[in-house]
């Protein structure tokens, strides 16, 4: 038995920058495999993306519906994707953070990472909220009726990938292209427009949601990588 098997409370944290989409999954995909065998503790990979809409299992093709002549003039990729939910942006600004950890109870799981989220975005001056009640299109974290943080996961072998996504002070225009999460007229927002000026940076509310994923998980930290992906 690995050390990590006996250490479940662990959590690693690898601060990436801004990794391409299809480098992240092949990424995500490595360490999963790592965590399955016992190698690693439980990870989270801290990161942005450039431009790109991704589907995830239950999306429609009728959510994306501009034309690939139009997503390359925008320089927006698209990827499908095997995590729950549907139709989403991400693009630099926005802070993404994928936990590639074990778990047994997928719902308590996803339930986490909003409390997570909302543990940090409140630390950051915001107060916001989950809508549980409202079935999964609103799994996330809304501040008063716009969202603001996307989550969508999957879980394989009793470890997940994918994660979270809470916008900062990224471009929101790409939002209003789509139907983000398949939630017609859905208003996003971010830190920066609920904020202001008093909005921190990304960097600085990476440590509050790191911290917040800690104590929501119950791990303790195992460190910090910042490695910068190939």
């Amino acid at each position: 038995m690995s050390t990590y098997e006996r250490s479940p409370e662990e959590l690693l944290v690898r601060d990436l920058g801004t990794v391409p989409y299809g480098r992240a999954l092949t990424l995500q995909q490595e360490v999963r495999a790592r965590r399955q065998a016992g190698e690693v503790p439980d990870t989270v990979l801290l990161l942005e993306h450039p431009p790109v809409y991704t589907l995830g299992r239950r999306a429609q093709p009728s959510e994306l519906p501009l034309s690939p002549e139009l997503l390359r003039e925008r320089g927006i990729e698209v990827y499908e994707s095997d995590r729950g939910g549907r139709i989403t942006y991400h693009g630099p600004g926005q802070l993404v953070a994928y936990p590639i950890v074990a778990v047994a109870d997928v719902v308590a799981y996803v339930r986490s990472l909003e409390t997570a989220i909302v543990i940090a975005l409140a630390r950051a001056g915001l107060p916001s909220r989950a809508r549980n009640e409202d079935g999964p299109d609103y799994t996330g974290v809304w501040a008063g009726e716009r969202k603001i943080a996307s989550i969508g996961v999957h879980v394989q072998r009793g470890v997940t990938t994918h994660g979270l996504a809470v916008n900062v002070s990224n471009d929101l225009e790409p939002f209003t292209w789509i139907d983000p999460c398949g939630l017609q007229g859905v208003q996003m927002t971010s830190l920066e427009r609920e904020l202001g000026a008093g909005s921190p940076s990304i960097e600085e509310f990476g440590a509050l949601l790191v911290r917040a994923l800690q104590e929501a998980l119950d791990r303790r930290p195992a460190g910090v990588s910042r490695a910068v992906a190939a």
